[in-house]
């Protein structure tokens, strides 16, 4: 994959950089700090690989006639039926390692699937509005890699709340060397000159 004129090849690029991101921040964490609840509604990062793994079976299988070969791996639709958040959180039987264990298992059904088809190929997303079910594959892989960022993004900004870690690969590989605190103070205090 080092064609960069080749969309198939620049999209797929992208799409494993947001997997693998994701991954990064779990890595160093003991069950309960990426099963803890970490916002008003739940987000936790465990729970965020466990829905992006769902996530891509959905958009790379089902979307383009393909099935998971283990349905009791992942979280089926009367599971959703039934508790609505049921592929934001690891049960009380999955453990960390079994979840980003599958999610690369669907890296590679994923990429299985981008491979074998040509980006106009058609799909079709079952749960997506009448009018907008028909797809691509080109569709599908730029909608997956933005949730996948956006995703991504969450599990930082959740990493940087549990011990400060921070940085896009490695712990501030993309952030200046600063005073973070003395930053943070700064930014306080100008936000503190707009209080009504």
């Amino acid at each position: 994959m080092s064609d960069w004129t080749e969309p198939k090849t620049v999209l797929r690029r992208y799409l494993q950089e947001s997997r693998q991101a994701l991954l990064l921040k779990l890595e160093g964490l003991g069950e309960r700090d990426l099963r803890l609840p970490r916002t008003p509604t739940g987000t936790n990062l465990l729970g965020i690989v466990k829905h992006c793994l769902n996530v891509e079976i959905g958009y790379f299988g089902p979307a383009f006639g393909r099935e998971w070969p283990s349905p009791d791996e992942i979280v089926s639709g009367q599971a959703l039926d039934a508790d609505p958040q049921a592929d934001w959180y690891a049960t009380a039987d999955e453990t960390a390692t079994g979840i980003t264990d599958l999610y690369r298992r669907v890296w590679t059904f994923a990429d299985e699937t981008i491979e074998a088809l040509p980006l106009d190929a058609p799909g079709r997303v079952p749960w997506w509005s009448e009018r907008h079910r028909d797809v691509t594959l080109q569709q599908i892989l730029v909608h997956v890699i933005a949730e996948l960022a956006r995703h991504a993004g969450q599990a930082d900004i959740v990493r940087e709340h549990i011990d400060g870690a921070a940085g896009r690969r490695s712990p501030g590989d993309n952030l200046p060397d600063l005073d973070w605190a003395q930053y943070r103070d700064r930014l306080t205090a100008l936000a503190e000159t707009f209080r009504a």
